[in-house]
């Protein structure tokens, strides 16, 4: 048999391999009792084919509710969505076999691949954070119910790295703000950065901003509050030095300060 010969009669017999266990799958998926569903369905599970088995136990889960198989097939059916990407669909069924079957031996590995499947499907840092939410609030309730087990480790830095993607976000949308010389609202943002993260490393950078953005805002101002705005930025400015007395940004601080200063001083004298 010639070279192309052969590899023209591979071809037909994989197609023909393919055309089988298809078959096969659909007359099972369409005749096939619960029971030979079922069996079909782990078999496919512990081939690899998920899309396969997510079919026929999605189609055998209704009528074996309450079986003994029940268990372990609604088991594998999250994961059966896990292993084909479908994060937000594992999510769910992760969380609803925790629901059903919270005294199971997967219970506690349901729970966290409910947080860690919510964690999958999260936004980037620029991006809308409500999955990221959700997936913190999942992780953390499963630290706290299992604290010392396999997977506590693991779902702390998970969660450590949403937090760090959490307040990237917060820190960026209070800096926009800022660029866009939006002072007041940026004041705001930042005030609430410094009590919503408390342990961020973006803290002595937001601390000299509120001063920076204090002090412009200042001087941009009608006389009539100026004065009391150049003391605001003194306040910020006391707070950098307190909390951070060695901070890199001082140099450029102190020259606000000095500015301010002087400023109040003048408004004073044309006070008298």
């Amino acid at each position: 048999m010639s070279k192309m010969g052969l590899k023209g009669f591979f071809y037909i017999l994989l197609v023909g391999l393919l055309s089988g266990a298809c078959s096969e799958f659909r007359q099972i998926q369409k005749n096939g009792d619960w029971k030979e569903k079922y069996d079909a369905a782990i078999k496919y599970y512990q081939e690899e084919d998920y899309y396969k088995a997510s079919v026929l136990f999605e189609d055998i889960l209704p009528i074996i509710r309450g079986t003994e198989q029940a268990e372990l097939a609604n088991f594998y059916f999250a994961y059966s969505y896990y292993y084909q990407r479908q994060y937000v669909l594992s999510g769910h069924h992760f969380k609803t076999f925790f629901d059903t079957y919270n005294r199971s031996e997967y219970a506690m590995e349901a729970l966290y691949m409910h947080g860690y499947s919510l964690y999958l499907q999260s936004s980037d840092f620029n991006l809308d954070q409500s999955g990221t939410y959700q997936a913190v609030a999942a992780l953390q309730t499963f630290i706290n119910r299992y604290p010392y087990s396999e997977y506590a480790e693991k779902a702390t830095e998970v969660l450590d790295e949403m937090q760090y993607k959490l307040e990237t976000k917060a820190f960026n949308n209070a800096y926009e703000y800022y660029k866009l010389r939006r002072y007041k609202s940026a004041i705001v943002a930042f005030e609430n950065f410094q009590k919503d993260w408390p342990d961020s490393r973006y803290q002595e950078r937001v601390a000299f901003l509120l001063l920076d953005t204090e002090y412009s805002l200042a001087r941009e101002s009608i006389a009539s509050v100026q004065k009391e705005r150049f003391e605001k930025a003194l306040e910020y400015y006391q707070n950098l030095l307190d909390g951070y007395p060695g901070s890199e940004y001082l140099k450029e601080a102190e020259n606000m300060y000095d500015d301010s200063v002087n400023r109040i001083q003048k408004m004073s004298d044309n006070t008298l």
